[in-house]
């Protein structure tokens, strides 16, 4: 159930207020419905509940408006996908979502539903969201709160594709903490609200932020498009600036790609369950060091270490395929606690903590490397002074809200050059503290 000052504020970014034709999917209690009914000229709204006591509420709710509706007890998906394809059903002028968030698995009716209009994704927000501009008149306007994990990542790229394609994007309003504002409790991303226009021509983008649902010291400022989705961007990630920054904060240091660089990413390809046959819970004669998150720690690299993972996997020809050749390693946690100061969290491996000829990287790991084997040594040290600093981190945060970071997002940040990486390089060593790192940035 959506909190009222929030429900209040989605409403008001509503532009066009007559004869409005509203859509309220997973409409809960109907509390979306009621701040828009306070907001537009409604002509009529159809609201989805498929929940019998929150629809009960819900129609008491949309009863007092005197507005003429249709309530649907219905699953909203399977419902829209069928009044897509055949063409029925009332094109909306306006739509208000708190959609769930739940993922969708590749085989299931839900997915498969979405499918037949063209629409895939991963998880039933985007699918709500997706689902809801298909069924907009020319120039509707979409008001949801969702979080922002559709921003970034190749999961939601067709999702990306669909909305940026069919809409113009008009405004961002960003909670700079993680809150309750969903049905769902569990939701690791950072909330945006997000107004869309069907058709719409693309300009500006009006930016606003609040610390929480209060909207206690709201402040807000206009970007051009460009800064939100990069134009040779192809991923198109949805990039949110903070106040006063652009999306290129210290950009000497965010000049070129990994590719650029001549560097390569990739998920650490030891999935240990699949191997769980080699496991080895210490190292010794035929095996290759295992590394796991928990191998790092604030004093360095522990390994081997007790822990139910093992430390070590013996060779064979089913395994020797995911494993790497010694060498130089940047790894970088793709899962990190929500309580972290930092989101991106990047360690060095040299052949030297490892003493084997070959080394595995479970699959919690992000490994940059060169042609699958290592690095120069004084770019993996620069490469990890950049990416535990909080230049890094603020730049991370402008298009991802959650805890997770993928490969995908190591491939489409920019760092600094090679000479600029073995300059940071000097200033190197294990246990420096988060200014003695930050400071390096401003040598």
């Amino acid at each position: 159930m959506t909190p009222f000052k929030i429900a209040e504020f989605m409403s008001g970014l509503f532009t066009r207020k007559a004869n409005a034709v509203l859509l309220d999917a997973g409409a809960g209690i109907g509390s979306l419905t009621l701040a828009a009914s306070n907001t537009l000229k409604l002509k009529h709204c159809e609201a989805w509940e498929i929940d019998p006591v929150m629809a009960n509420y819900l129609k008491e709710n949309l009863d007092s408006q005197a507005v003429p509706y249709k309530l649907h007890q219905k699953d909203f998906v399977f419902d829209s996908v069928h009044r897509i394809q055949v063409g029925e059903g009332t094109r909306f002028t306006h739509a208000i979502l708190n959609p769930p968030y739940r993922k969708i698995g590749t085989n299931s009716l839900h997915r498969q539903a979405c499918r037949q209009v063209g629409v895939e994704t991963t998880n039933l927000y985007t699918a709500f969201l997706a689902l809801s501009i298909l069924q907009m008149k020319q120039h509707g306007e979409i008001v949801a709160i969702i979080p922002r994990s559709f921003c970034n990542g190749p999961y939601y790229k067709p999702f990306r594709d669909m909305m940026l394609e069919k809409c113009s994007v008009d405004a961002i309003h960003v909670f700079g903490s993680r809150n309750h504002a969903f049905k769902d409790d569990d939701v690791l991303q950072e909330n945006v609200i997000l107004k869309l226009t069907a058709g719409g021509i693309q300009g500006d983008v009006s930016l606003s932020f609040s610390d929480d649902a209060s909207f206690e010291g709201l402040h807000g400022r206009t970007v051009p498009f460009e800064d939100v989705v990069q134009p040779a961007d192809e991923e198109r990630f949805v990039r949110i600036p903070k106040d006063n920054e652009s999306t290129e904060t210290h950009h000497k240091y965010f000049t070129h790609s990994l590719k650029e660089l001549g560097v390569e990413v990739r998920t650490g390809p030891v999935v240990d369950f699949r191997l769980k046959e080699w496991w080895s819970q210490y190292p010794g004669p035929g095996t290759a060091p295992c590394i796991y998150p928990h191998h790092m720690t604030p004093r360095g690299f522990e390994w081997p270490k007790e822990h139910k993972k093992p430390n070590a996997i013996f060779r064979s020809p089913e395994v020797d395929k995911w494993l790497m050749k010694e060498g130089n390693y940047v790894v970088v946690r793709r899962f990190s606690a929500k309580e972290e100061r930092r989101r991106v969290m990047a360690y060095l491996i040299t052949p030297e903590d490892t003493k084997s000829e070959m080394v595995g990287f479970e699959n919690h790991w992000n490994v940059l490397h060169i042609k699958k084997g290592g690095l120069p040594l004084d770019v993996a040290k620069g490469l990890v002074v950049f990416l535990n600093s909080t230049a890094l981190d603020e730049y991370f945060r402008v298009f991802s809200g959650h805890t997770q970071v993928n490969a995908t997002d190591l491939r489409n940040m920019k760092f600094p050059s090679l000479e600029l990486l073995r300059k940071l390089a000097k200033g190197y060593s294990l246990g420096l503290k988060q200014e003695e790192l930050d400071a390096l940035l401003t040598i």
